[in-house]
């Protein structure tokens, strides 16, 4: 029996959650998630949320910031409505009853980081997300026609395309019908038929070895809007945080770029700065440049590490503005007040994803797009600091505006002219031999860190090309044999996506933002001022 709603959303991060309560007006709503409603990329986000809020700042200037940040990727009709419409979501979100930090009166704590010319990055101390993510989450226990799907696991789109064999998948004609799901602690899976889809799932962090993402970032959306026929653009575009807490029980516990907007230093082990020598904003560079000049500090001495030195800002300063990174590092026996920190770069956010439109809307009619899963054309090869949460906010509003005028037009609502068949587990039988899974997993996010990593070479992408192909093709085996589980199809995605990763590298013959190569060290506005983009049919 197949579980039918208006609306099903795959996440539960800023994007997903905006969408759920939106979308509430009109309809009913699954929201589905692997683990609990509230484990996303966003529960973790500390730094904030970008937006214009002050007299001396400007959409503008916002603007100006992001697309010297993209490297003439992003798409500036795209920057200018986020930047323009920020102000107003986050508005909502303060209605909603999120507390962000304030200074005197009523005035809002903004702080800078990486890239920004203006102090515009709103807070709540160092746990930005987490208020954002459990205020939503208390306003949809509200919600009677909003259902939780927790420890739900996406397999794949239910779409036309799939459906039916005179019509190619990704077409203009193609379009999403639901899902399949699967109940990770049953291990059965079930058909979610929606009117509308929307993948809010998330990036695909855990691709790579040493990342800051939960462990639930493992490019699902993505792997399963490819095998759907969405459109996919930018995967080379991999941002590498530059400050993660080095120890080997930390798992890349991020450090808040506004540490270094409050006045933190990046020292090498003999206590001298560098980052004067790769620009003149210094620390405060834009991440894929910090990024690299700490990758190339380390290469060049053999260190492990560089330092993150805040011992000069006064010790209250620093354990009021930052009290959860202060407690952490503290565990790990690291006192900030006193000592620099150990900080290493760590994969941190996807910056391709599903192509969109300017209102989330994927190739694939019905089928929707918002946060870390999507290209919108925002961060082009590089993300500005703080413009994620800002982009799940607008363009999942703006995605649930094109899906009510959807669903109030009456060609939207034709009847489907076939069944949707429940899922097939064909002649699969319960595996024993789950070390292949994590020996498999193993080897891709040790190939995607050692070959496709902050810096590139077309020996080492060919390399980890013909690697990962081999290993695609004993995952498929694998899948197709044995009794799908959470691991497997997690395997599954973040082969399909470290894929696109490297043939989207592999195309982009020039260093730009994000992607950087030694065969081809210089920008080439005149051939690849333009987006990459795969698409499976």
């Amino acid at each position: 029996m197949a579980i039918e709603k208006d609306f099903l959303i795959i996440g539960s991060g800023i994007a997903g959650l905006t969408f759920a309560l939106k979308a509430s007006q009109f309809g009913s709503v699954a929201i589905v998630t692997k683990d609990e409603l509230d484990e996303s990329a966003t529960l973790y986000a500390q730094g904030g949320i970008a937006s214009v809020m002050t007299d001396d700042d400007s959409f503008e200037l916002h603007a100006k910031d992001t697309v010297e940040a993209g490297r003439g990727l992003c798409r500036e009709d795209v920057v200018r409505i986020i930047c323009k419409e920020g102000p107003s979501r986050v508005r909502e979100l303060i209605e909603l009853g999120v507390q962000f930090t304030r200074i005197r009166g009523n005035d809002y704590h903004l702080s800078r980081e990486g890239g920004h010319s203006k102090d515009r990055i709103l807070h709540a101390n160092d746990l930005t997300g987490r208020e954002i993510e459990l205020t939503m989450i208390e306003a949809i226990n509200c919600k009677e026609n909003i259902e939780v799907f927790s420890h739900h696991m996406l397999i794949d789109l239910i779409t036309r395309g799939r459906l039916d064999p005179k019509l190619e998948q990704g077409s203009p004609q193609d379009e999403a019908l639901g899902a399949y799901i699967l109940d990770v602690n049953t291990n059965k899976v079930k058909t979610f038929l929606s009117k509308v889809t929307l993948l809010a799932s998330g990036g695909a962090g855990k691709v790579y070895l040493y990342t800051s993402n939960p462990d639930t970032a493992t490019g699902d959306g993505i792997a399963a809007a490819y095998r759907a026929g969405a459109k996919i653009s930018n995967m080379e575009f991999v941002q590498f945080h530059p400050t993660c807490l080095y120890h080997p029980d930390a798992k890349s516990f991020l450090i808040s770029e506004t540490i270094r907007g409050e006045g933190g230093i990046l020292r090498l082990k003999n206590g001298s700065t560098f980052m004067e020598n790769y620009h003149s904003m210094g620390c405060l560079a834009p991440r894929d440049i910090v990024a690299r000049a700490i990758d190339h500090e380390m290469k060049k001495s053999g260190d492990d590490f560089v330092y993150l030195d805040t011992t000069h800002i006064e010790g209250y300063r620093t354990r009021e503005r930052f009290p959860n990174i202060y407690q952490t590092c503290l565990r790990f026996g690291f006192d900030m007040t006193s000592k620099p920190i150990p900080v290493v770069p760590a994969a941190h956010y996807t910056c391709g994803g599903v192509k969109v439109d300017l209102n989330g809307q994927t190739n694939i009619h019905r089928l929707f797009a918002s946060g870390e899963v999507c290209y919108s054309g925002l961060h082009g090869a590089n993300r500005l600091a703080s413009n994620s949460l800002l982009e799940g906010l607008v363009l999942s509003h703006r995605a649930v505006a094109k899906s009510a005028l959807l669903l109030k037009s009456k060609k939207f609502n034709n009847s489907i002219s076939f069944d949707i068949p429940n899922w097939d587990c064909g002649n699969a039988v319960d595996s024993d031999e789950s070390v292949v899974v994590s020996h498999n997993w193993d080897e891709i996010r040790r190939i995607m860190w050692n070959y496709v990593g902050i810096v590139r070479s077309e020996k080492r992408l060919c390399r980890a090309e013909r690697r990962i192909k081999l290993l695609l093709d004993e995952i498929k085996e694998y899948y197709w044999n044995f009794t799908i589980t959470k691991n497997t199809l997690e395997l599954r995605n973040i082969a399909l996506t470290a894929h696109l990763i490297i043939l989207s590298a592999l195309e982009r013959k020039e260093s730009r933002g994000l992607h950087f190569t030694i065969d081809y060290p210089l920008s080439d506005d005149s051939n690849w001022k333009k987006d990459t983009v795969l698409q499976d049919t």
